[in-house]
């Protein structure tokens, strides 16, 4: 199966569709066979990788497109990647790994065993721009 995502004029990503190999054994013979029977422009079809998260393949494979699309993320054209919705406002994109990342990076890895037994965890502070340990 083949997955394409449809994208709005605005690059917003409004569903995605599974279309079988034998009707899309090219993206460009998939985009037609959608555009055809979906009555949506060919281009606004952009097909997406259902086993790529992160930019890594899921069974080992090439990733594609830096995501599997899903309903509300961005296509982004320059650099052929699926962007989940931001979590935060102050989030940038981390192209190489086509992830979201805090301005300061990820999240310590510092907890000690006692506090992992506990359940604290980080959790991003947007006012503070800071990681701020939780615990339950």
């Amino acid at each position: 199966m083949a997955h394409f995502a449809k994208i709005s004029e605005e690059n917003i990503v409004l569903t995605v569709l599974r279309v079988n190999d034998e009707d899309a054994p090219t993206e460009a013979a998939g985009q037609q066979h959608l555009e055809t029977h979906n009555n949506w422009p060919a281009n606004l079809w952009i097909q997406t990788s259902y086993n790529t998260w992160k930019n890594q393949h899921k069974q080992g494979g090439t990733p594609f497109r830096g995501n599997y699309a899903t309903i509300g993320a961005e296509w982004d054209s320059s650099n052929q990647i699926f962007w989940p919705e931001k979590g935060f406002p102050s989030w940038v994109k981390d192209i190489p790994n086509a992830k979201w990342v805090s301005p300061i990076g990820d999240a310590p890895d510092n907890l000690t065993d006692e506090e992992k037994s506990a359940g604290t965890f980080y959790t991003w502070n947007e006012v503070g721009q800071s990681w701020d340990k939780t615990t339950p």
